[in-house]
């Protein structure tokens, strides 16, 4: 199926302002599974393989698991297109937001390091919340392979024609994780050497997020329902994930943003705030309250865009290293 959207695809994979790490690229295909629910299949997972030669037109394919009996026949591609239209924000308006930049001219620059570049929102608003908890204080390519790990220790592991992939674990099992390798020794009574312990949350290398992780699952296994999230204004919403261990204003803005596309959220780190008081505050040194503050009340409905190509446009302008 083709989608006729200006999307740069590989830039939207790797902007870095994400809550899920970038999908697997095989032979110049992003891949990722999806789990697909109609009347005819019931949360049946699916390959999806999204490409494209040209920015102004996204292609996509899938595949089944091996082994199994369902056809293309059985897929109606409606429910597919919803939700590539979804991950990749593809009915925002991309043409009018450019305008909105162009009135701005401290934005302005921005458009063109970023042309094509979307919001990337998380398939699973699980591995969208844990993902922001992971990010907190660390790295890109640290809070990445930690989600990664996650997946290959516990989550689900189906075979396709391109290759096997590992799908994001349910919150009720991670409950039960051990947090760290003390924790699941003594669960063993000691009939394993301690070194030998790497089925716990600090072998993926999450440190000390490990119990806001284990915590954060058992909230959602038992007392807040995921979807209920989504439909609430963002204001309640913001407040909602502010009471998950381990997620304070920024990543409670990231969870809202990468995981809901609550786009008035203005996610603000040490980088968005030197970058916005570098651009509108003479570069003083305003707090990160209150720039998340000036974020909000002045790109409204763009925020959350906003902050995605300032960040992006820092990265690639020579801007962020200039502010170090």
């Amino acid at each position: 199926m083709i989608f006729n959207n200006l999307i740069d695809l590989k830039i939207t994979q790797s902007s870095g302002q994400t809550s899920q790490p970038p999908w697997k690229e095989i032979n110049n295909k992003y891949c990722d599974v999806i789990y697909l629910n109609n009347k005819s299949l019931n949360n049946v997972p699916i390959l999806i393989k999204a490409y494209q030669e040209d920015i102004d037109f996204l292609n996509v394919e899938f595949e089944f698991p091996n082994g199994s009996n369902f056809t293309k026949d059985y897929v109606n591609d409606k429910c597919i297109k919803e939700e590539i239209i979804r991950i990749f924000d593809l009915d925002f308006n991309l043409d009018k937001f450019y305008n909105y930049l162009s009135e701005d001219s401290k934005l302005e620059p921005s458009s063109d390091f970023s042309r094509g570049l979307r919001l990337f929102l998380a398939k699973n608003p699980f591995e969208a919340i844990l993902s922001s908890i992971s990010s907190a204080n660390n790295s890109i390519v640290r809070w990445t392979k930690s989600i990664y790990a996650i997946r290959e220790k516990w989550g689900e592991k189906i075979e396709f024609p391109s290759g096997v992939f590992n799908t994001f674990p349910y919150p009720k099992l991670l409950q039960f994780i051990h947090e760290d390798d003390l924790e699941e020794y003594e669960s063993l009574n000691g009939n394993i050497a301690i070194e030998s312990c790497n089925n716990n949350l600090k072998s993926c290398g999450v440190g000390y997020r490990a119990p806001y992780i284990k915590k954060t699952s058992e909230i959602l296994s038992n007392e807040v329902n995921l979807l209920e999230i989504s439909n609430m204004k963002y204001e309640e919403a913001f407040e909602e994930v502010l009471n998950f261990p381990g997620v304070g204003p920024k990543v409670a803005d990231c969870i809202l943003l990468y995981g809901y596309g609550f786009k008035q959220a203005f996610p603000t780190d040490v980088w968005i705030k030197r970058i916005i008081s570098y651009l509108y505050f003479n570069n003083k040194d305003v707090s990160i309250d209150k720039i998340r503050e000036f974020g909000i009340e002045n790109f409204g409905e763009y925020a959350g865009y906003v902050q995605l190509y300032l960040f992006h446009y820092a990265r690639k302008s020579g801007l962020m290293t200039k502010l170090k």
